[in-house]
């Protein structure tokens, strides 16, 4: 092999490697913004079922929600945070509120029943939200407190993302 063929080779072959590098670095940067743009997303999903939370807590709190529904719908909420949120001893009532409420009818199902059988559902509810009265209201309470939280621990964070950036 002459000395030219074999300089040819090893420059070709440095030119490849170079470029395969600069492919993987192109790469992997294409992973962190993915990382980082999905990272947001999960926050800014959290962040909109916090407010929804927080308004639905506080309208609980304020008995301007029917207990089972705000109970239903802040389980929903909470399973989308964490499911394992609902494992704490002040928010189980939710849990079980759901699974006692389960073979009632929502939504189109729900305005399909006949007068009778809607009534009949709604005294179901009714004595649900009754039984769990107080837990219900209990839970909305620290839902509160959890919600102020979840606000002050991100604004926090976020205040000293922003001073480490300076």
């Amino acid at each position: 092999m002459s000395l030219s063929l074999a300089a040819g080779l090893s420059a070709l072959a440095i030119l490849i490697i170079v470029s395969l590098a600069a492919y993987a670095w192109r790469l992997w940067r294409e992973v962190e913004r993915r990382k980082a743009f999905r990272a947001a997303e999960i926050a800014r999903a959290n962040q909109n079922c916090i407010d929804s939370l927080s308004a639905l807590s506080q309208a609980m709190v304020e008995r301007q929600v029917d207990m089972v529904e705000g109970a239903l719908r802040c389980k929903v909420l909470l399973d989308i945070i964490d499911n394992r949120l609902v494992e704490r001893d002040a928010w189980r009532v939710l849990g079980e509120v759901q699974s006692e409420a389960e073979s009632l009818h929502t939504h189109q199902a729900r305005r399909e029943l006949s007068p009778r059988e809607r009534h009949r559902e709604d005294l179901v509810r009714e004595e649900i939200a009754q039984r769990h009265d107080g837990r219900l209201h209990l839970a909305a309470i620290e839902l509160q407190a959890f919600c102020l939280d979840w606000a002050q621990t991100t604004s926090a964070s976020s205040s000293a993302h922003v001073s480490s950036r300076k």
